[in-house]
């Protein structure tokens, strides 16, 4: 059995911690990236909603996860970001998505504005 490698945007991780049904199939036989910006978000957001004991928790679990970022990677994404201006799209989620693409992953998200996307997985 191939196991496929994704890309987890920030919404992955907040979908798989509230337990979403649809992300059932990425916890088991896959293997992931994301990088420490997606994890500065996730830590954020559980931090105001949970408290820094659960924020620590799921930070440490998936800073092993984390690569990094080239310059030439960060230039690309803003150049991406300008290009889709209209779509509002956060930086973090410009570079995650041009780096996914420059690995050959396909970079898995819940946001609406990456849904039709080429090298997006869209789930809900």
């Amino acid at each position: 059995m191939e196991i496929k490698t994704y890309f987890l945007d920030t919404y992955v991780f907040f979908e798989l911690i509230k337990g979403n049904k649809n992300y059932e199939r990425f916890i088991k036989n896959i293997n992931f990236i994301t990088t420490k910006f997606n994890l500065m978000e996730l830590y954020y957001g559980l931090l105001v909603k949970h408290g820094k004991k659960i924020a620590d928790l799921h930070y440490d679990l998936n800073v092993g996860y984390c690569v990094d970022i080239s310059d030439e990677t960060i230039k690309e994404a803003m150049l991406f970001r300008v290009s889709n201006k209209h779509k509002n799209l956060s930086y973090i989620d410009c570079v995650g998505y041009i780096l996914s693409k420059k690995l050959g992953i396909n970079f898995l998200t819940g946001d609406k504005k990456f849904e039709n996307l080429d090298n997006v997985e869209f789930v809900k």
